[in-house]
């Protein structure tokens, strides 16, 4: 395998390229959910005993969070709107994350008995969780069946690779897109371009190569019939956002916008997150690929400072007379080369990076006023700008023979990561494994 080695599907999702030189482990992730284990660093809501908010740690394996608040909030039978949590997290993993519930008695939270899901350090508070209590990640990984060849002198020097240059880049993982199913930057983009037919069956239909083969055939009969009275009865139920839109379509068969506003307002943003986070991965793959550095500033570029360890979102422009008191900044991490996340209000770069990042959106054919929706306007986004590099802090690793798994070269990494970085965006640089589904 070449180092640089891509996979179409990684392509896909816009991430053309790796920034480590060393060959991959290889190896799978995920063989159990509790190989892949994160816990949220969270800032917690300060304790009131008469406090309208009941908080708790909720640890949950092999449950993805919009799925589990579903069943959360149908057990106590109190509406979704009034659990809030501080970040998502991906099905297949042991997770551990913060909630809280809106007048909720604790009695009733410590009593719920879910498969897989326990509770703790419950208390009450006048606060309750928001997305940003979430300062970072912390992150538990075993990597299984590595490549037979793969040695420590080779993890080692993939690691340094990344310490000397102080992080890695800074692609949205695949979670972000679906890892069986890498389609929610593509209903994104068809809702930003207006298309709410084709984003609604880009969703619903749309059989992907991966999927069980009983999905793939539903999707595949839907795409092909457009019959959505006969789909609703062979749809099966834990296909459950798409029997809502498909609820609606029986009954108006042309209200596609109110087919998909049937969805979560969190999922529809998601989508429209989905693409500016699939156009960030382009415009970043073509800045390594250009040998561009991600830990230093060249003219034209947008700086962000680093305030209490928070990336703030005041733009510093890199000119002639301040860069190098920028890269010194960066040096000392206080500050983070970005790129634009893309809406109706985002500010381009100049200089090399400006071109490069309006040759990405000029190919896509959009232009920055298509993320006003005029659909779903509660969906719109202004945009915003994204770090480069992410940093990775309290690295550890070991490589060990797996006793279980036959004797098999197996890597244990532990790590923290910043809000908002993908653990699957540091695995890859040491894996650089030939299917992106072992992510």
């Amino acid at each position: 395998m070449k180092n640089n080695f891509v996979l179409d599907a990684e392509k896909k999702i816009g991430i053309d390229i790796f920034l480590t030189k060393s060959k991959g482990t290889g190896g799978k992730l995920r063989f159990s959910p509790e190989d892949f284990f994160v816990k949220e660093i969270s800032k917690y809501p300060q304790e009131e005993q008469n406090g309208k908010y009941t908080i708790a740690d909720i640890t949950a394996v092999n449950w993805e969070t919009n799925i589990l608040i579903r069943e959360i909030s149908k057990r106590l039978r109190i509406s979704r709107n009034r659990i809030s949590f501080a970040g998502t997290k991906d099905k297949r993993a042991k997770t551990t994350q913060l909630m809280s519930f809106y007048n909720v008695p604790a009695e009733r939270i410590s009593k719920l008995n879910i498969k897989d899901v326990s509770l703790e350090n419950i208390y009450f508070s006048n606060k309750s969780v928001e997305i940003g209590d979430l300062v970072g990640n912390h992150f538990e990984i075993i990597i299984r069946n590595l490549r037979e060849e793969t040695n420590i002198k080779q993890i080692n020097s993939i690691a340094s690779s990344i310490l000397d240059v102080g992080g890695f880049p800074n692609f949205f993982g695949i979670q972000r897109f679906g890892v069986i199913r890498p389609i929610t930057h593509v209903v994104g983009k068809n809702i930003v371009k207006g298309d709410l037919k084709k984003a609604v069956m880009s969703y619903i239909a749309n059989p992907i190569k991966g999927e069980n083969d009983d999905a793939f055939m539903i999707r595949e009969k839907l795409q092909r019939d457009l019959d959505f009275n006969e789909a609703l009865k062979y749809y099966p139920r834990y296909l459950t956002f798409e029997k809502a839109i498909l609820n609606k379509l029986v009954v108006k068969p042309d209200d596609f916008i109110g087919a998909i506003t049937e969805l979560p307002k969190n999922l529809l943003t998601m989508f429209i997150y989905a693409y500016q986070s699939f156009l960030f991965n382009k415009i970043l793959s073509e800045r390594i690929k250009n040998n561009i550095p991600l830990n230093q500033a060249i003219i034209g570029d947008i700086v962000l400072p680093i305030r209490k360890g928070i990336i703030d979102q005041k733009n510093i422009k890199v000119k002639n007379n301040n860069i190098n008191k920028v890269n010194k900044q960066i040096s000392n991490g206080k500050a983070v080369v970005s790129s634009i996340l893309i809406g109706y209000d985002s500010e381009f770069s100049n200089g090399k990076m400006g071109e490069i990042e309006h040759k990405i959106v000029e190919k896509e054919k959009i232009d920055p006023r298509d993320f006003i929706i005029t659909d779903i306007p509660k969906i719109s986004s202004s945009g915003s700008r994204r770090g480069l590099l992410a940093t990775v802090k309290k690295l550890d690793y070991k490589m060990f023979a797996d006793d279980l798994n036959h004797g098999k070269n197996t890597l244990f990494l532990k790590f923290d990561l910043d809000k908002g970085s993908y653990a699957t965006s540091l695995l890859r640089e040491f894996m650089k494994t030939e299917d992106i589904r072992n992510y």
